[in-house]
């Protein structure tokens, strides 16, 4: 007998929704086998990793924080790749929002209030938009590769950090350390009562929301839905592909930009060199076991957010490296992906002439 696999024709919606907690669920089998080899307590070791966050309640705040800026930041991702615009970029974005955000409260100097917070909110969105705009730029007008320029983006708004922190933004009184200055209570995000959780945290929430509306009830997202299935259709519907480029690179940069304002203006308040966590790179992932969709990324930024707050409670318990989160991470983006031939087609067994009695 032999294998064939055959064609669906259209996505199997069961395995839509099966694959990725397959995903999850052979990542932790493969963790266990893994760090046992390694003389680890593998089981221990996953459990920490993936069920302790959810079960210590006093981490649900952390996972909470955690998960805010993926969720934002993939839900911009996904709908340019339902559009098959591939931003690699958001990190980049991310940095360059948070920096638009430092750089309004600086103008208001010690000024606070609701009306500067929310302008330090929309220079971030604002910033993201606009350096998510230059891969747009070079893909519509000169064909470049945004997965490339998007991606190249991202170190030059590194150096750009580098050079703000370490020069002119830099805190006269932080003792030479390459910072801004902390921001001033009145410029930050509120909180919960006697928690960290801040209003980003219910942003998060609703935007899930609004982009599935967006996607499932507006003539924009079946534009970007179709613009994603076929460059005909979309000639033939009317649609503009360059337009679509630009308007989903643009809005995956402005959440990336808002996710980084989020950041500083909720969690962080001041931005230094290590300001730059790999939200934008973990979202990729995000947004690919959510499958695209906006709710499944809520759902997904909390599992990936439990893996960072689980891997530090790791570092403790079986003592393993704090990269390790890292690798599970990318351990579900590949079997995600090699599972989507699932999605696309069946399974099909043919038996030999011999064993079909011929």
């Amino acid at each position: 007998m032999r294998i064939k696999l055959e064609k669906r024709r259209e996505p199997s919606l069961a395995m839509l929704v099966a694959t990725p907690i397959a995903s999850v669920i052979l990542t932790m089998l493969i963790g266990i086998v893994v760090f046992d080899l390694l003389g680890i307590k593998g089981f221990k070791a996953v459990v920490d990793i993936f069920l302790s966050p959810l079960l210590a309640s006093y981490k649900w705040q952390d996972v909470a924080l955690k998960a805010a800026p993926l969720i934002i930041i993939a839900l911009g991702l996904s709908m340019g790749n339902r559009a098959q615009v591939w931003n690699i970029g958001a990190e980049g974005q991310y940095v360059i929002g948070a920096l638009c955000s430092a750089g309004m409260g600086i103008a208001f100097g010690q000024t606070g209030g609701f009306l500067v917070v929310l302008l330090m909110i929309a220079a971030g969105i604002v910033g993201g938009g606009l350096w998510a705009a230059v891969p747009a730029w070079l893909r519509t007008k000169y064909n470049v590769n945004e997965i490339l320029s998007s991606l190249m983006l991202t170190y030059v708004s590194f150096q750009v950090l580098g050079y703000l922190v370490g020069g002119p933004w830099k805190d006269p009184n932080g003792r030479n350390f390459p910072a801004t200055a902390p921001l001033a209570d009145a410029q930050t995000l509120p909180v919960w009562p006697e928690s960290t959780v801040h209003l980003g945290v219910l942003v998060a929430l609703i935007l899930p929301i609004v982009f599935w509306v967006i996607m499932a009830r507006s003539e924009f997202g079946y534009q970007v839905r179709v613009v994603g299935s076929s460059a005909t259709a979309a000639r033939h519907g009317g649609f503009d592909s360059k337009r679509t480029i630009w308007a989903t690179m643009i809005i995956g940069g402005a959440m990336a930009g808002l996710a980084g304002g989020l950041e500083f203006l909720g969690v962080l308040h001041k931005i230094d060199l290590g300001f730059a966590s790999g939200y934008g790179f973990t979202a990729i992932i995000v947004a690919f076991l959510g499958r695209l969709n906006p709710f499944g990324c809520l759902i997904a930024g909390i599992v990936l957010a439990v893996t960072y707050v689980g891997g530090q409670m790791a570092q403790t318990s079986v003592h393993i490296p704090n990269s390790t989160a890292g690798i599970f991470q990318a351990m579900m983006l590949f079997f995600i992906l090699a599972s989507d031939i699932l999605v696309r087609y069946r399974i099909r067994v043919i038996p030999s002439a011999k064993a079909a009695g011929v």
